[in-house]
């Protein structure tokens, strides 16, 4: 992969952060001032943070199907052998499951302790929901494309990371025609990196854009209602982020978590705007191989597949929102429901879009499995804008943190790289 200079990563990082803060600054200002002066919410967030932040955002998804088919093929292509494929992909989907079921099990501690719903108004209307996901088997079934070309036009990350994978076993055990594709396919790589250069050039601006007009939108009279359930969200995704990575890191990983938590910061800026992880994951694969030193055959596969299938802070949420919504109908969940919610939360997770609030339609399936009131989304989705941004930092960095355990355990991390600052 392409060499970033350290010193032009550090500023960019900066810079970033500039933007994330003043974002910040300009979305609370206009959000107390926008009822004296209509123009900051209808000129200046409708249309230039608007423009601004759709642009960038959609920008980092034209580079995700492209980076994704190119690197995965790349890498999968690039292993030793089909067996070396099968035991990095066996530690990858297990580390991610571990994580779902430890993140939705803290969510559900936390929230049976704290009781978030209890002494809540409940004033919800019945509301209309999306349509449910279609049933596992269906899922399972729907994997495998019939037409890669348009699993790539609709952004099916699931049917683009098996084609993709397939691609790249029939590269490998095609002999010499297959080193010769192989080749062609590193180098479009290289050119595709390039491009994802460029576009975060303006992440400064994008992030800035993006960050002022959510805060801007989103109304304090909604987080008043519901500031113990949006604190407890946020305390769980905390949790998760900031003690079970770093203790998964270090115990299993056999690695110094801080290098971790100090490069991840530029991952978690563009998490924290854009809300979504398929938007992200130029930057987390990106991170991940030139500052954190996992080899490209491993981040190649283990981040494209976490961002599709891995989401914890998003299990974290359904579980928080099942108990949640249970208290503010008055009814207590069994040990059979609450372990339903916990396995419901994981195959969620794995079903859930990496797009902004795609976790709430999900949330929906794992109600119904509990036999919970579906009306009791419609108070969850008032604070909900905020805390996707911030569960999909969570989201993005189980990808980060299980790459590097896998990379480590298979040799592939180079830890000179990881110390370096």
């Amino acid at each position: 992969m392409t060499e970033q200079n350290p010193q032009a990563a550090s500023r960019q990082t900066a810079y970033i952060l500039i933007g994330v803060l003043l974002g910040a600054v300009v979305g609370v200002l206009i959000n107390l001032f926008k009822a004296q002066m209509p123009w900051l919410d209808t000129v200046l967030v409708g249309v230039v943070f608007k423009l601004l932040g759709d642009i960038f955002r959609n920008g980092l998804m034209l580079m995700v199907v492209p980076l994704v088919f190119f690197s995965l093929m790349g890498g999968v292509a690039s292993l030793r052998n089909i067996g070396e494929l099968g035991r990095v992909g066996g530690k990858t989907v297990a580390l991610y499951m571990v994580t779902t079921v430890i993140s939705v099990s803290i969510a559900l501690s936390l929230a049976l302790w704290i009781e978030p719903g209890v002494g809540v108004e409940n004033t919800m209307a019945p509301m209309a929901l999306p349509s449910p996901p279609p049933p596992l088997l269906d899922q399972l079934i729907n994997m495998v494309p019939t037409n890669p070309v348009q699993a790539m036009a609709t952004m099916n990350m699931l049917q683009i990371i098996v084609f993709a994978v397939l691609m790249g076993v029939a590269i490998l055990m095609a002999g010499e025609p297959g080193k010769r594709v192989a080749s062609m396919v590193n180098d479009i790589n290289e050119v595709v990196l390039q491009l994802v250069t460029i576009i975060m050039m303006f992440a400064p601006i994008g992030v800035f854009a993006l960050l002022a007009k959510a805060i801007a939108e989103l109304g304090f009279e909604q987080i008043g209602k519901l500031i113990v359930y949006f604190v407890l969200v946020l305390t769980a995704l905390s949790i998760q982020l900031l003690v079970v990575f770093p203790i998964l890191l270090r115990t299993v990983g056999g690695v110094d978590p801080r290098p971790w938590l100090r490069k991840m910061r530029e991952v978690w800026m563009y998490a924290f705007s854009t809300s979504s992880s398929n938007a992200t994951l130029p930057v987390t694969m990106r991170v991940a191989e030139q500052r954190m030193g996992v080899h490209n055959q491993v981040a190649a596969f283990s981040i494209p597949l976490g961002a599709t299938v891995n989401m914890n802070g998003t299990a974290m949420m359904q579980g928080i929102a099942c108990v949640f919504i249970a208290q503010l109908y008055g009814i207590d969940l069994t040990l059979v429901q609450l372990i339903t919610v916990v396995g419901m939360a994981t195959i969620a997770a794995v079903g859930t879009a990496g797009v902004p609030s795609a976790g709430i339609v999900m949330l929906a399936s794992v109600l119904t499995q509990v036999g919970l009131p579906l009306e009791g989304i419609a108070l969850v989705l008032a604070v909900d804008r905020l805390l996707d941004m911030a569960r999909t930092v969570v989201n993005v960095s189980g990808d980060a943190a299980v790459s590097l355990i896998v990379a480590r355990s298979e040799g592939e991390l180079d830890m000179e790289v990881y110390r370096s600052p």
